[in-house]
């Protein structure tokens, strides 16, 4: 069979980059034809279903120079309650044309996929999640359906009311016969068969109504011969109530002594269930408080400057450029830049530095902080999804939606789980009903009942993801971002962290603090390199210049400006040939620098570093700049010690002065010398000796080895958190902050095998006992009601114990705790580091 799919191609300019893109994709295996549209710069391929790989397709249309265009959407589905059901879903979604990857989070409800937008219509991936039993509503990835979620826990609400207010009088009624002196009462008011048909009437509401929603999925699971936990409840009430009813109606059939009613058996499981049930919905909302908090951080409306007057606008209509008025005590509704007025701005959210920021005209300003006491003016440069805000928010959604690789091995277990427990419960019956003491069919019946109940795999699918959530959501408080749910996992089992050195454990702002000059003037020559560094983008460039200035030393012009990456910068200024750079550059040029060695030790020595300056191909001076270390690295470094990690510094720094901030802030390890291009090389040489390494950087000239890295930590700085390279974003400078990630992944990690312990230890070692092995020991056989009590109490035991990652509190305390936020009114409300 074929099939028809269309994509987007960007990049086209002509008909021979259309040529291009057809020969590569007719080139594919499965291909039959594929047609490219310039104006349209779509693809459309017809493929053979079995043998066309969609991912293989994008990827050499990729490897050609051009971008397929791939969308993200999110999908809300209702009524999973189960790993089985996540696996469902996502199995279903995947099974469309033009779906590239589908994740579904148990706890957040949620599908998110990524697709191809001109195949696939997210209506129909609706519809695919219908077809599999559970309902389905395309949500706006900038949205929340709030509303939505508030009607889905009050209809759970409801049922559980409903089947409450039912099985109550139907316990009464089931076992106040058994109670001294209430049988004879009972007896003269019905006769049994009387008391049975109340039953029936009790029982069949909440069955047929309040768990109605178990026997849809369940029949839809069996149709699809993919059981789940929603089959384990059909299979388990439907045999009490059919049991009993045919006891009722045709006790003929059965042996004597096991006409027996079990009506209030499942009328118990199916409410004990729903409480649980409901249980869950109210503490999966707690997981997602964090984004609760974030979201509400976004402003509504803006009041935007047209024409001279003040117009109050929704936020979703502003656009770059719009200049809008905040007065004070208001939140800003989007990123910008300062044109009129003066005032400070609690930007506590972002940096978690309580005092607030100084704000004038041509300052940055970011969205979802608070205008303190003076009226704005400023122009936005940044809306929507493009917010810092709306980034954040957006890294934390993706963290949450993405499984970790234990989550994949639990989905992977949890789909042939329940088919084994089925086969269990099957034998469990057979047995007891061959072996078991009279009456066998009624043991049979309760035994293999509750083994169905006792091992529903609830539990399971939300040991994961309810943890990642709440440790996402806890890391985004403290201002740390998690880009990947899978960076929880790698950051827990980091045996080695790797700092950057500039930026990262120093201050990153360098100063010039020694001119030694060979030859000639010193002003002369720091003139001379300063006009050269002028071009120049470094660091270490910017600290020479502005040495330069404040000795009064304005730079010249150069010409014909050459930068040799790694080495230096060299040109010609005022008819001299100026070279600058490290000493391997003056190497690289063939000049001595013997003649200074004992100069550069003992710059090096002082943690500074040695820059070498030639005049016309003769060395000129050394100069030295120093970059001040963190007042926090040394802490850091002791506090990661103490957690049993190496710490190892790369940087491009001369070895003696590398070795002076090592010796100052307590380093296991330096790598100096160290080109940019090659600090990917030393941390893979690294992980080639059986380290797994967390790399700490600034996201920006870091970025091959924050690739590298198992995983990679950025410095951000506020508004700079979209760092494409790192797993981990730290919104602070702060180095504090690093601990506190690696104590909360590793709190994480240990929450996750705790409930992975509880789920599978408390369901595994209770399926022999529901089947009866303690029977012959003691004479006790687990009834059904208590085994659908203990399913819910395993569920409820992994939410309570994820939910106790949100008082997690870091070994280290920050700098500065933020106070709390405070609204357009002046209330105050809890901050992001306020969790």
């Amino acid at each position: 069979m074929s099939q028809a799919l269309k994509f987007g191609v960007r990049g086209m300019t002509c008909a021979s980059c259309v040529s291009r893109v057809e020969r590569v994709l007719n080139k594919q295996p499965g291909v039959r034809e594929a047609r490219v549209n310039l104006a349209a710069e779509t693809a459309q391929i017809v493929v053979d279903e079995q043998a066309a790989d969609v991912s293989q397709l994008l990827a050499a249309v990729d490897d050609a120079g051009y971008e397929p265009v791939l969308a993200e959407g999110e999908i809300k589905v209702t009524g999973m309650s189960c790993a089985a059901c996540v696996r469902r879903v996502e199995k279903a979604i995947a099974r469309l044309p033009g779906v590239q990857s589908v994740s579904v989070n148990l706890t957040t409800g949620k599908a998110h996929l990524r697709y191809l937008p001109e195949t696939v219509d997210l209506s129909a991936v609706a519809e695919a999640v219908r077809d599999a039993g559970y309902e389905a509503q395309i949500e706006a990835r900038s949205e929340r359906d709030e509303q939505g979620e508030d009607r889905e826990l009050a209809l759970l609400r409801r049922r559980v009311w409903i089947a409450a207010l039912l099985t109550a009088p139907l316990v009464v009624v089931a076992m106040g016969k058994h109670l001294p002196g209430v049988e004879a009462l009972m007896g003269a008011l019905l006769p049994p068969r009387g008391w049975m048909t109340v039953e029936l009437v009790l029982v069949t509401p909440v069955l047929l109504y309040a768990g109605g929603v178990f026997f849809r999925q369940g029949w839809a699971e069996m149709k699809h011969l993919n059981p789940g936990m929603s089959s384990l409840v059909m299979l388990g009430t439907s045999a009490a109530y059919g049991y009993s009813l045919l006891a009722l109606l045709a006790p003929g059939l059965f042996p004597e002594g096991t006409a027996h009613s079990y009506f209030e058996a499942a009328g118990v499981i199916v409410t004990l269930i729903l409480v649980g049930r409901y249980l869950e919905q109210i503490a999966r909302g707690r997981t997602s408080e964090a984004i609760k908090k974030l979201m509400s951080l976004q402003v509504k409306t803006a009041r935007v400057l047209r024409d001279g007057e003040a117009e109050e606008v929704a936020v979703s209509a502003v656009v770059p450029g719009d200049r809008i008025l905040v007065r004070p005590g208001e939140r800003l509704p989007v990123d910008g830049e300062v044109e009129n007025g003066r005032s400070y701005v609690d930007e506590s959210m972002i940096s978690g530095e309580p005092v607030p920021v100084a704000k004038s005209a041509g300052d940055e300003v970011v969205g979802g902080t608070v205008n303190k006491n003076g009226a704005l003016t400023y122009r936005a440069t940044r809306v929507g999804a493009d917010t810092v805000l709306a980034q954040i928010i957006r890294m934390v959604e993706q963290a949450q939606a993405e499984k970790p690789p234990i989550q994949v091995l639990a989905d992977k277990v949890a789909g042939v789980f329940v088919p084994v427990v089925m086969g269990v419960a099957a034998v469990t019956f057979g047995l007891w009903l061959a072996f078991g003491p009279t009456p066998a069919l009624s043991f049979a019946f309760v035994a293999a009942v509750s083994t169905l109940l006792i091992a529903c795999p609830c539990a399971m699918g939300l040991a994961t993801p309810t943890a990642v959530m709440v440790a996402t959501g806890k890391g985004a408080e403290m201002g740390v971002l998690f880009r990947r749910g899978a960076a929880l996992e790698g950051l827990a089992k980091a045996t080695t962290v790797v700092f950057d050195k500039t930026g990262t454990l120093t201050e990153g702002r360098p100063e010039l603090t020694d001119v030694e000059v060979l030859e000639g003037d010193a002003g002369q020559v720091l003139s001379l390199v300063a006009a050269v560094e002028a071009k120049s983008e470094h660091p270490i460039a910017e600290a020479v210049l502005r040495g330069a200035r404040e000795r009064g030393l304005p730079p010249a012009e150069v010409e014909r400006f050459e930068a040799v990456t790694g080495y230096g910068v060299a040109a010609e200024v005022s008819g001299h040939l100026v070279q600058v750079g490290a000493e391997r550059y003056m190497q690289r040029l063939g000049i001595d620098t013997g003649t200074v060695a004992a100069i550069a030790g003992r710059l090096a020595a002082e943690a500074k570093t040695p820059i070498y300056a030639a005049v016309d191909g003769r060395l000129a001076a050394v100069l030295a700049v120093a970059d001040p270390v963190k007042p926090s690295s040394a802490e850091t470094i002791e506090a990661l010690h103490g957690m049993g990690l190496r710490v190892t510094m790369v940087t491009g720094d001369h070895t003696a002065t590398a070795e002076a901030i090592a010796r100052e802030v307590g380093l296991d390890r330096v790598l100096a010398e160290v080109l940019p291009d090659r600090k990917a090389d030393e941390v893979g040489r690294l992980q080639r000796d059986g380290e797994a390494v967390a790399f700490v950087g600034d996201g920006i000239n870091d970025a091959p080895a924050l690739a590298q890295a198992d995983v990679g930590i950025a410095i951000g700085t506020g508004t700079d958190i979209a760092i494409e390279a790192a797993d981990v974003v730290l919104m602070r400078s702060d180095l504090r902050e690093i601990v506190n990630a690696l104590a909360l992944a590793r709190r994480t990690r240990r929450t996750i095998h705790l409930n992975f312990f509880w789920a599978y230890g408390y369901n595994v070692s209770l399926i022999p006992v529901a089947a009866g092995v303690l029977y012959p020991l003691t004479g006790w056989l687990l009834n059904p009601m208590a085994a659908a009590a203990a399913m819910s109490l395993s569920s409820v035991f992994v939410l309570t114990n994820s939910l106790r990652l949100r008082r997690f509190a870091g070994p280290l305390a920050q700098l500065s705790s933020p106070e709390p936020l405070t609204d357009a009114t002046g209330r105050q409300e809890e901050g992001l580091s306020g969790g």
